[in-house]
């Protein structure tokens, strides 16, 4: 919080003509102020601190609202202006651009409102009610008209496979990085899926990714801020989370119950300590290893050292292939309920 900027607020009960303030330019339309600054740059602070409370606050305005931002950033703005293009029909303003002019508007919302992580709560949302899927909806609108245009792959990689289901892999790269990848994908090709690799970073386009998941019927990702990209599945895809030592509180509280609230069937895979990297750094009775509760007590920056950048994952293959089954085995029974329906 210490890098975003504080506005000195005054206010102005008696006509505007009456103030000494005069305005170089007056909006008949309110106007909403916040920053994106903070921890802009990571995909989830993204959305769960600026575009889904930025949803939250300016949906009842149907769009006749402008956006007034601190600290902006144009590269910001050039990822999400289709979103935004959804909630206002004005271009944002630069609050800095212009710092000696006066703009005038007839109301202002400074800030934004937040119901918990990653979701929105219908019964304290201003106006018509809302939810996370009414939010949902609005990525579709904004990326679907994109998808096609988007390059399409050998007839769509030859109709995915003759329609298998399909698995996409979030892949990471260092830390939390699933060190038999290569293995775990040939597992669950061999179980039936058609898999799909991705290695999201600040430079890949939302509606590719949107593209990617929006068709999938199952992500598999290791806990981290590209979990996030869940908002981008079907309600009633299966999201599958590895939960890294000493990251099951974060994992939950951060993907998984949002996952729930979402609609998503989602499964929480947390691996024994012989499945980390850290098994091999610390002895057996430390409590890194026994005990994670108790070193992340200690504050986040031991959270932070230890279990998120300076962990690997290699997976019991064993043990996960009970649940790549069982999420095929659910995306066989839809497809084929599905495929009665359309006959019907």
């Amino acid at each position: 919080m210490n890098t975003i900027d504080e506005l000195h607020l005054i206010s102005k009960y008696k006509p505007l003509k009456d103030s000494h303030h005069k305005c170089d330019a007056f909006h008949d339309v309110p106007a909403i102020f916040f920053s994106t600054g903070g921890y802009t740059g990571n995909v989830y602070h993204e959305f769960n601190d600026g575009i889904i409370p930025l949803y939250i606050t300016s949906r009842h305005f149907n769009r006749k609202v402008f956006f007034v931002i601190l600290e902006y950033h144009e590269w910001w703005y050039t990822r999400y202006a289709q979103i935004l293009s959804q909630l206002s029909d004005y271009p944002p303003i630069d609050f800095s651009a212009n710092p000696t002019k006066t703009l005038c508007f007839k109301e202002a919302i400074i800030g934004l409102k937040i119901h918990n992580e990653l979701t929105v709560d219908p019964s304290s949302i201003r106006g018509s009610r809302a939810s996370i899927l009414d939010f949902r909806n609005l990525l579709a609108r904004t990326f679907e008209p994109q998808v096609s245009s988007l390059s399409p792959s050998l007839k769509e990689e030859e109709n995915q496979m003759i329609r298998k289901p399909k698995l996409v892999l979030l892949s990471r790269k260092g830390s939390r990085s699933i060190t038999n990848e290569h293995s775990l994908i040939k597992l669950a090709e061999k179980i039936g899926f058609y898999v799909q690799t991705l290695k999201p970073n600040r430079e890949t386009e939302l509606a590719s990714m949107y593209k990617v998941l929006s068709t999938s019927d199952v992500m598999v990702g290791v806990h981290g801020a590209a979990m996030t990209h869940f908002l981008f599945l079907k309600p009633g895809s299966f999201l599958i989370q590895v939960i890294p030592l000493g990251t099951e509180w974060a994992s939950e509280t951060y993907y998984g119950e949002p996952a729930k609230k979402f609609g998503l069937k989602y499964v929480g895979y947390k691996i024994d300590s012989k499945e980390s990297s850290l098994y091999y750094k610390y002895d057996e009775n430390d409590d890194v290893l026994r005990d994670p509760t108790s070193v992340n007590k200690k504050g986040w920056e031991f959270t932070k050292r230890i279990y998120l950048d300076d962990q690997k994952v290699t997976l019991d293959l064993k043990r996960f292939k009970l649940i790549l089954a069982r999420a095929y085995n659910d995306c066989s029974i839809n497809s084929k309920e599905l495929n009665t329906a359309t006959a019907s």
